[in-house]
Parts: structure tokens; C-alpha cells; sequence
């Protein structure tokens, strides 16, 4: 099966960068798992409080399931951060590998 990358990229509001970035480097270390190659985090040059994550699974099964794997602390951080967000600045791109 194709490996699947899905990024997200988004912007945090300024009060709350440091608070974020604890939140994130929990959540990285957390969402190691079965089926997910890399979860990374990045920072957008240029665009302070803009940030990307990037998340390649192993194929598209585990894509289709990864929210449902997702324990509570995970599910707890994520709605944690998408409290941290500017309003309507999400936007999300699903890759699907070319075999």
C-alpha cells in the first residue's frame, strides 16, 4: 500500500506560544506509534506563530484509523491546541504516495 502524508499548517495566537510549544513537544512524543513513520513539527521562516506538522504513515489503513487510535491525553492536547489557534487559519493537505 502508498504511504499517506498529511500536513496541517496553521497560525497560534502570540499569548500563547509558550504554552504551544509545551503542548507540541508533549504531543510528539505521544503520537509515536504503530503505523506512523515521522511526526514532526515545524515553524514557518518568516511568519512568527505559524506552524506545520507533518505526519507520514506507513499506508493508508493507518491513515484512515489514526484518529481512532488517538488515547486521551492525545485527544485532550489536540483540543488543546485547537483552542491556541487563530480562527479559520487551518488548512490541511493529504498526500497519497505514487507507487
Amino acid at each position: 500500500m502508498s504511504k499517506v502524508v498529511f500536513t496541517m499548517q496553521y497560525e497560534i495566537q502570540p499569548d500563547y506560544r509558550e504554552e504551544y510549544l509545551r503542548s507540541v513537544k508533549e504531543l510528539k512524543m505521544l503520537q509515536k506509534g504503530e503505523g506512523i513513520e515521522s511526526y514532526s513539527v515545524y515553524e514557518v521562516k518568516g511568519k512568527l506563530n505559524t506552524f506545520g506538522e507533518i505526519i507520514i504513515f506507513s499506508d493508508e489503513n493507518m491513515f484512515d484509523n489514526f484518529e481512532d487510535e488517538a488515547n486521551e491525553r492525545i485527544e485532550l492536547l489536540n483540543s488543546k491546541i485547537e483552542e491556541m489557534k487563530v480562527p479559520k487559519t487551518t488548512k490541511y493537505n493529504t498526500l497519497i504516495e505514487l507507487n
